[in-house]
């Protein structure tokens, strides 16, 4: 079979990804998708920050349901085979797959993007179903049309990640954007072959669907809904268990418990639980080594713009969240999407879809030591590079107090007093900061 249909690749990727030292089973995941299989015709996305495992979870959704394979060599030692149900829908179904990050050769545009991956899924189809008459002018969605009138009502299983990576290429305009809302309504709205879409990525899908074109998706984020939650990251108790394989596997100790939640953990969730980033517990316990594992990347790069230009003063703010503050802002998550920010809260909002702050109960923060690091850098980068509207002389204070609380918060030695302190500090050279 093909790249899209019924591909052996998503099979693969997440055998390697079980048969890792520090692999934590998700696969109950897949009991909650039984009752759509079994209703058909339903759309689900869900949206998290980067390295929050949405593509292993693409990947075992597929290797799961897929008919390519038999993966009972899989999934008979994970939680899921424990369910009554595991033989009923393992393997069942025709998966159409599709990677959106993954880019053809050579390309500059959005016509060459959505072509080469439109005329790939029509040549998976093609190959499985060779009775099909298909004409010139069809799109795909006219091919599975067919197929499900020929073909006994043949329906299909729909694992698409990266959904929102096309919007941060620099090819792709806005009239590019709607005609990609437009290509995939077309795919999947209202039609009797789609037995259920399973679609993930970071950027949230209500912004470009302004009108009715995607509003059949049930969309799932970390900071909106507490459904699925549990699926994506590392809670505290698995954390605990990977902290025990790594004790006993380790000949030398490097890595504490402590040192694992101080600088991973921190993220929040609807329902208030907190969740570590998976992969940079993966890779410390790997490395045997405490660090940071964060990487840059284009999102990382635009919001930094933002904070450079000290749109709506937003740098007194993160000087007070690297101190270890909170700080009350109005969430709009579906600000992320254009990039085009103006407040303080679209630039905030922004950073919790990205993963970059954590909210909870109004207020954002910087969820752990990995992301404090790269804020430090941050604000003493942009306060170096715009020399901004205040004066310098207050500026230089708020630095130097903003650095002696970062002391007080990273010693042993401080007692809840000194920090206080220091807060208040920190607090009073910001606000007479503000006064101007």
């Amino acid at each position: 079979m093909g790249r899209y249909l019924n591909s052996s690749t998503s099979y693969v990727l997440y055998k390697g990804q079980t048969e890792q030292s520090y692999f934590v089973d998700k696969s109950q995941m897949l009991s909650e998708l039984f009752p759509f299989l079994d209703s058909g015709n339903t759309h689900i996305c869900i949206t998290r920050p980067r390295r929050f495992g949405k593509t292993v979870m693409a990947n075992m959704i597929t290797a799961f349901l897929g008919k390519k394979q038999d993966s009972d060599s899989i999934f008979k030692s994970l939680k899921i085979s424990q369910n009554d149900l595991y033989n009923k829908y393992r393997n069942q179904y025709n998966v159409i797959s599709i990677d959106f990050s993954k880019m053809p050769r050579d390309c500059d545009s959005y016509t060459d993007y959505i072509d080469r991956i439109e005329t790939n899924l029509i040549r998976d189809l093609r190959k499985e179903y060779p009775q099909i008459e298909i004409y010139e002018d069809d799109s795909a969605a006219d091919v599975l049309e067919t197929i499900f009138e020929e073909c006994d009502q043949q329906r299909f299983v729909f694992v698409l990640d990266e959904w929102d990576f096309i919007f941060h290429k620099d090819f792709v305009t806005e009239e590019n954007k709607k005609q990609y809302v437009l290509f995939l309504s077309n795919l999947l709205k209202d039609r009797s072959y789609v037995q259920l879409t399973y679609m993930t990525g970071i950027l949230p899908i209500a912004m470009y669907s302004s009108g009715s074109e995607l509003n059949m998706f049930w969309e799932y984020t970390m900071a909106s809904e507490a459904k699925y939650n549990e699926y994506f990251g590392f809670t505290d108790s698995e954390v605990d268990q990977l902290y025990e394989k790594y004790t006993r596997n380790t000949r030398e100790i490097h890595i504490s418990r402590e040192d694992l939640k101080e600088w991973y953990d921190g993220y929040t969730t609807k329902s208030g639980e907190r969740m570590y980033n998976p992969r940079s517990v993966v890779l410390a316990l790997t490395n045997n080594n405490i660090g940071n594992y964060w990487t840059s990347s284009g999102p990382y790069d635009e919001i930094f713009y933002y904070i450079r230009q000290n749109i709506d003063d937003v740098q007194n703010d993160l000087a007070l969240m690297i101190s270890g503050e909170a700080v009350t802002a109005k969430i709009q998550e579906y600000a992320a999407v254009s990039m085009n920010l103006t407040t303080k809260n679209e630039i905030f909002s922004a950073m919790i879809v990205y993963g970059f702050l954590s909210y909870e109960n109004g207020e954002v923060r910087i969820p752990n030591k990995e992301l404090m690091n790269k804020f430090d850098d941050m604000i003493h980068k942009a306060s170096k590079l715009k020399a901004q509207k205040y004066n310098k002389r207050k500026w230089r204070y708020v630095q130097k107090q903003l650095k002696k609380s970062k002391k007080i918060l990273y010693s042993n030695a401080a007692t809840q007093k000194s920090i206080n302190s220091a807060k208040s500090d920190l607090k009073k050279s910001i606000n007479k900061l503000r006064r101007k």
